[in-house]
């Protein structure tokens, strides 16, 4: 039987004070183990520290993943490194190109070499569907990824680049997880570069009209919180030789339009309030450096990690539904 869950060890989770982050960080802390997190708050939000900041077995490093004292500091004694620290947003890395590299590509080297020299059982990261770039085929297959389209994908290809050259040269165990479109409580609803799930459930919460960037039959293959928890877990403590040094698609391995995630989420919605089914959805342009279409394929991740997402978007939505509505009145 295959072991699912990292217990009784010391854990660092960069960006700790991130949707995915904090997450990680609830997880691991249920199941006994000590959590490092580090975070610089640039994206990151405090509030999504408090409900574990005064447990004794969490320890909070404000810092940034580009300061070689900082990830020095935090992968002392680490067992296991979870890596989710980043600039996220294709849209943000094309308005500021420099700044994305330098946290994405700098901030990861830094942070991989501290947890080399740390000797870290292994280093587990997030990485990002964007990396398939103009690769067309569908489901998205690990091993053929096409060119780019944004200064964000380029940084997450270098990522992968780099920890499987880390992992060849210095003997370091490390396995990329890449995460396609995860949504859950705790994401952040606000700013120019929120995702468009949690976007739209405040917009029809406010009865605002969800614009939908092009014609709506762009798709993607939206991942529950939970299942990229699973994920993490699994990468961390699996014993398998063929998962090291290799990356993974995250997902569920299905795919759905935009059109049809805004009826989803409107007739969810409207259950809670009755109105929100009257909305109108708008459509805006077409954003530049978006893949048009996404659907994993999860075959890897589940033959060499065991992994197997519990949460389709159906389900996954109306739990997050439930946290929104809670936390948006």
């Amino acid at each position: 039987m295959i072991e699912r869950k990292i217990i009784d060890s010391k854990v660092l989770v960069t960006g700790v004070a991130g949707f995915i982050g904090s997450n990680l960080a609830t997880d691991l802390l249920a199941n006994g183990n000590q959590v490092v997190g580090l975070d610089s708050f640039i994206t990151g939000k405090k509030q999504n520290l408090e409900s574990f900041n005064a447990d004794p077995n969490f320890t909070f490093i404000e810092g940034d993943i580009r300061s070689k004292e900082t990830c020095d500091h935090a992968c002392s004694g680490i067992d296991y490194v979870l890596h989710q620290a980043a600039l996220g947003s294709v849209p943000r890395s094309i308005e500021d190109p420099f700044r994305t590299n330098d946290i994405n590509i700098n901030g990861f080297l830094t942070m991989l070499i501290a947890a080399r020299d740390s000797k870290v059982k292994r280093f587990v990261y997030a990485t990002s569907s964007s990396v398939y770039g103009t690769e067309k085929r569908l489901p998205k297959v690990e091993e053929k990824i096409g060119d780019p389209l944004s200064p964000y994908a380029i940084t997450k290809s270098v990522n992968e680049q780099y920890a499987k050259v880390f992992g060849q040269l210095y003997d370091i165990e490390t396995i990329g997880l890449r995460y396609f479109n995860v949504f859950g409580a705790q994401q952040d609803p606000d700013g120019a570069y929120a995702a468009a799930i949690p976007k739209f459930i405040r917009q029809f919460v406010r009865h605002e009209s969800p614009i939908i960037h092009g014609d709506g039959t762009q798709s993607r293959d939206f991942t529950y919180i939970d299942n990229v928890i699973q994920a993490n877990n699994l990468a961390a403590i699996s014993t398998n030789p063929d998962a090291l040094n290799e990356v993974f698609n995250v997902a569920f391995g299905e795919s759905t339009n935009l059109d049809e995630l805004v009826q989803l989420l409107q007739e969810l919605l409207s259950a809670f309030d009755p109105e929100i089914a009257n909305i109108e959805i708008k459509y805006g342009p077409e954003r530049v450096g978006e893949v048009r279409h996404s659907l994993a394929s999860i075959v890897k991740s589940t033959t060499l990690l065991g992994y197997k997402p519990e949460q389709d978007l159906r389900s996954g939505l109306e739990n997050a539904i439930a946290w929104y509505w809670e936390n948006l009145h």
